[in-house]
């Protein structure tokens, strides 16, 4: 019989760690980013940036977008000694003039006329502008009709690398940029597209959009590009990456006058949130050389800190680009992510299948602070963004899964330990087992136990009186057998064999018991005791008795293991303390006594109980001796008055035996027959063989062992 781990035991909490791992390297579902953007949202709010940019970012709520509030404020931030200006919205679009003439007939010319003396959209803001770098805003994604010209890319891409990293930027088919003429007098013109994540919040700004077959730049990244006075934005590839097999051939990096800023293979850029100023047109307050991004008050976006507005979020953005303090999360990150789920799986499903639940639950409940705490120093001292949540949640998906696993087969193994050893096993023992089946091991070991034999005297006799009333002897042999099998199992014993009179039990093994001598010498002596209190009815007028029992214990190395045959097997030891055992529990009756244990058993659990010494036997005629002794009580008989007594003369009696002081062993055991506690069958055992020993004296080389009775 070999217990083994079940499949299901690893395999449930190997594949929820497979898909873990396959999540953090690919992502092909949206859990890791919202996992991961969660945790960086704590990161955030835990440390925000507070330094401020050069230039200055500050935000500038609008209540109203029309032209002429517009013109109102760029007149303000130009007399300011503002910086530049960006529009994150556009001014409310207006028909314009010139589109319109187009459309007229030919033969219309009073309406031509009208429409001439008309302001073409834009124009006065445009003029308003004068001596400011304005950026103005693009919407992509939707239809051009009625809302503008399409956008006018100012920008140059200049590309390094062999291949397409565009593949992953954001596309959209049409656009819609503001009125021409401010349009062409700007020096900028981007993408005022924002692309939350799948819960809905802005966490990264796309530097590059897909415009049908064009690219066009982020209002954000436009606005650094115009502000370090550059004709082009540098994308570098990722393709000499040698992780680029994650993600392909992607974005590694986008730069505007030497500052790189890394980005994620979309082409987006992780934002740091915080230090930047929100105003209102009636309170700029000083925003001499900042520059001043302008967006409409009511339009709220959310942000790791909470709403924003269009224009703080792209002020953000912005700013984040500006001081260099761009989180990154590189593609080796993501590895290291992966290989450090695969490690803490590994141990996890180890310690599940070796050393049990709760194991594996400090595994996880340590590995908790360690992962989150490693991950905010990596984002507080060098801004990585380390995804620790889809590990960890991997690992307590993979936990469960093992508890409930580990739960039902334990709850099974359990069910059919019970069902094999209810009988001879301790509770205690079985679930220990079912935690740890390898304990049990059926290949065969050698170990050393301390093997007891116990046996009812008289039942010859008990059966002949109950010749025809086979169920009530039954019911007696188990009325007196019960209470007996309870104390070795109580006292940690493993019960080994159950005969006609009695039954054998077994300690240190299958499970480690260091003191399995003083465990089974307990048991020996509590069953000594609760035979005391067995009564059975002897039938036919035979009244009624105490039950009488003979105990044999021996210490010595055995094997142990799965015995038997033909589908039939049983765990069981073998070896000479079995032997042994059972020799010295037949002998018991002989003495008086009613636990009887070999000198190994005596020495191994030597203290707290009383001994007496009663006899020194060898098994065959050439085999060395071994002495006995008896169990004459516990820890408090052993220092009594009476028992001390005792000894006194008790333990010379056999030293004159084996000298062949026949005289003076007379006189000790006359002197112990007076003393409280001493067995006087033991010493008429004695003196009949003194008797025999003067008629025919052993030889000069006796070693006082008696041989002849047990041959």
């Amino acid at each position: 019989m070999r217990l083994s781990k079940p499949v299901s035991l690893w395999l449930a909490p190997v594949l929820i760690l497979a898909l873990g791992v396959v999540t953090l390297l690919f992502n092909p579902f949206s859990w890791e980013s919202a996992l991961a953007g969660r945790l960086f949202d704590a990161w955030q709010r835990r440390l925000p940036l507070a330094a401020q940019s050069s230039p200055r970012v500050v935000a500038l709520d609008m209540a109203s977008l029309d032209e002429d509030a517009m013109v109102d404020i760029v007149c303000d931030m130009v007399r300011a000694h503002a910086r530049t200006v960006v529009l994150a919205a556009g001014p409310t679009p207006e028909p314009s003039p010139r589109r319109l003439i187009q459309k007229l007939p030919p033969d219309d010319s009073a309406a031509r006329d009208a429409l001439t003396q008309l302001p073409e959209p834009g124009a006065t803001l445009a003029e308003a502008a004068q001596g400011l770098d304005l950026i103005v805003p693009a919407v992509l994604g939707q239809s051009s009709q009625g809302s503008g010209h399409a956008p006018a890319i100012k920008a140059k891409f200049v590309y390094r690398g062999s291949r397409d990293p565009f593949a992953g930027v954001p596309g959209f088919a049409t656009g819609a940029g503001p009125s021409e003429m401010l349009g062409s007098e700007a020096r900028g013109e981007g993408a005022a597209n924002l692309v939350p994540d799948s819960d809905g919040v802005v966490r990264r700004m796309p530097l590059a959009f897909h415009w049908g077959t064009m690219l066009i730049p982020s209002l954000a990244a436009e606005t650094l590009r115009v502000i370090r006075q550059r004709p082009t934005i540098t994308v570098t590839t990722d393709e000499r990456d040698p992780l680029s097999f994650l993600r392909g051939v992607a974005i590694a990096s986008m730069q505007t006058d030497g500052v790189s800023l890394p980005t994620q293979p979309d082409g987006s850029l992780w934002l740091r949130w915080g230090g930047i100023k929100h105003v209102t047109a009636d309170a700029p307050g000083d925003v001499a050389g900042a520059v001043i991004v302008i967006g409409p008050r009511g339009a709220t976006i959310r942000t790791p800190l909470g709403p924003d507005t269009p224009a703080g979020v792209t002020a953000n953005a912005l700013h984040t680009m500006l001081l260099g303090a761009v989180p990154s999360r590189p593609a080796w990150v993501h590895l290291a992510e992966a290989l450090l789920l695969v490690l803490l799986g590994a141990a996890l499903v180890f310690l599940l299948l070796e050393k049990g639940i709760g194991w594996a639950a400090g595994t996880v409940l340590v590995a908790l602070p360690v992962l989150f705490y490693g991950a905010w120093f990596a984002f507080a001292r060098g801004g990585l963004l380390v995804d620790v949540a889809t590990p960890w949640v991997a690992l307590v998906l993979a936990f469960a899964a093992g508890a409930l696993a580990f739960a039902y087969e334990l709850r099974m193994t359990r069910t059919s330990l019970r069902l094999a050893f209810a009988d001879s096993l301790p509770r205690a023992t079985i679930d220990k087992i079912a935690r740890s089946p390898a304990l049990l091991s059926a290949d065969g070991e050698t170990r050393t136990v301390t093997y007891l034999v116990c046996g009812v005297r008289g039942l010859a006799e008990l059966a002949a009186r109950h010749r025809d009333d086979a169920a009530a002897f039954t019911r007696l042999m188990r009325q007196a057998l019960t209470p007996l099998i309870e104390q070795a199992l109580v006292h940690g014993g493993t019960i080994d064999r159950l005969t006609g009179d009695g039954f054998s039990a077994f300690w240190n093994a299958p499970l480690d018991d260091p003191q399995h001598a003083q465990h089974a010498c307990e048991a020996a002596d509590a069953m000594s005791r609760a035979a005391g209190l067995i009564v059975l009815e002897k039938g036919e007028a035979g009244g009624a008795a105490p039950v009488e029992i003979g105990v044999g214990l021996a210490t010595g190395p055995v094997i142990a293991g799965g015995f038997g045959g033909h589908g039939r097997m049983g765990y069981s030891v073998n070896g000479e303390p079995v032997v042994l055992a059972q020799r010295i529990q037949a002998l018991s009756h002989q003495y008086g006594l009613p636990v009887i244990a070999a000198a190994g058993t005596r020495v191994a659990a030597d203290q707290g109980f009383a001994w007496l010494e009663v006899d020194t036997i060898a098994v065959g005629s050439k085999d060395p001796a071994v002495s006995l002794y008896a169990m004459a009580g516990n820890h408090v008989m052993r220092v009594s008055p009476k028992f001390r007594a005792l000894t006194v003369f008790h333990d010379h009696i056999f030293q004159a035996i084996r000298k062949q002081q026949w005289s003076m062993a007379r006189e000790l055991i006359a002197q112990c027959r007076r003393l409280s506690g001493a067995s006087q069958k033991m010493y008429d055992l004695h003196l009949s063989r003194i008797a025999r020993y003067e008629k025919h004296p052993p030889d000069s080389n006796w070693d006082g062992a008696f041989r002849t009775v047990v041959e």
